[in-house]
């Protein structure tokens, strides 16, 4: 069988968290999902983390940007905006996610919001949504020893820190990810 990996938008929620950031950009560098964004999705998850984390560069967060573009650059998506006027979502300000996963062609909103995504909006554009958590342990019950390895592979990332493998999981609950980082943890040796 061959896999596919799914076409997912991140919204701005996900993006937030380091840790998190980290771990769904490995999967898609690894190719477990086809990820996507928009220059507005950046804007939002660099403003909000400014907000309440002050002593950040807006510089630094810029250049994560720029290397975020760089590595994926097939993940901006562009021409969107044609499609917000069609979406019906209680907040205005989300639309451009959907309109954003329309033009991707994507079948997924990963987001932490569900309750600003209704099923039935979404499903109207052929789309879902998930949860981080719900995503990443699709993505294990699917290919776990494949997952297991974009996990290592995230926490090798973070040479700098160096965190521990056991640390790194306890972060990666703390982020939302509470079933995976169970999950993930019979990989202990292996992260």
């Amino acid at each position: 069988m061959v896999y596919r990996p799914p076409v997912a938008i991140y919204d701005a929620c996900v993006l937030y968290p380091f840790h998190l950031r980290n771990l769904l950009l490995q999967c898609a560098v690894d190719r477990l999902v086809d990820a996507r964004w928009t220059d507005e999705i950046h804007d939002e998850w660099m403003r909000s983390l400014l907000a309440d984390r002050p002593a950040l560069s807006r510089d630094d967060l810029t250049r994560t940007r720029g290397l975020m573009n760089r590595v994926l650059p097939e993940a901006n998506v562009i021409g969107y905006q044609r499609h917000v006027e069609a979406v019906r979502l209680t907040d205005l300000d989300d639309r451009h996610v959907v309109a954003a996963a329309i033009e991707a062609n994507a079948s997924l909103v990963v987001t932490w919001n569900v309750r600003d995504f209704p099923l039935r909006e979404l499903a109207r554009h052929g789309l879902r949504r998930q949860t981080p958590d719900a995503l990443l342990m699709d993505l294990y019950e699917a290919l776990p020893e494949i997952t297991a390895a974009t996990t290592a592979s995230a926490r090798t990332n973070l040479t700098r820190s160096g965190i521990s493998a056991p640390e790194f999981v306890q972060i990666l609950s703390r982020q939302g990810l509470r079933r995976f980082a169970q999950a993930i943890s019979a990989h202990m040796p292996a992260l």
